[in-house]
């Protein structure tokens, strides 16, 4: 009998419903302090997740949440980048 793997279960900053990891996109602070996204999941650094949704990017960028998720501020360029 073989165990079926689980997907990893992670909090979206916006709106703070839990979501499967694949369903959610990663924004990073790596260590030199830049923010990205990581396609890849694994990238090292602090990391958050947010919805793939344009409604949660709002909310995020309204109260904050990537700032204090990612102990980092974000730059409107990145927010432009992420506006899905």
């Amino acid at each position: 009998m073989s165990k079926s793997r689980r997907e990893p279960v992670r909090t979206c900053v916006a709106c703070r419903q839990e979501a499967g990891k694949r369903s959610l996109v990663r924004v990073v602070r790596d260590v030199t302090g830049a923010v990205t996204i990581d396609a890849t999941g694994r990238a090292p650094g602090r990391g958050a997740y947010l919805h793939r949704d344009a409604a949660c990017v709002e909310i995020a960028r309204k109260k904050k949440a990537l700032d204090r998720a990612l102990k980092a501020s974000v730059s409107a360029d990145f927010w432009a980048e992420l506006g899905l």
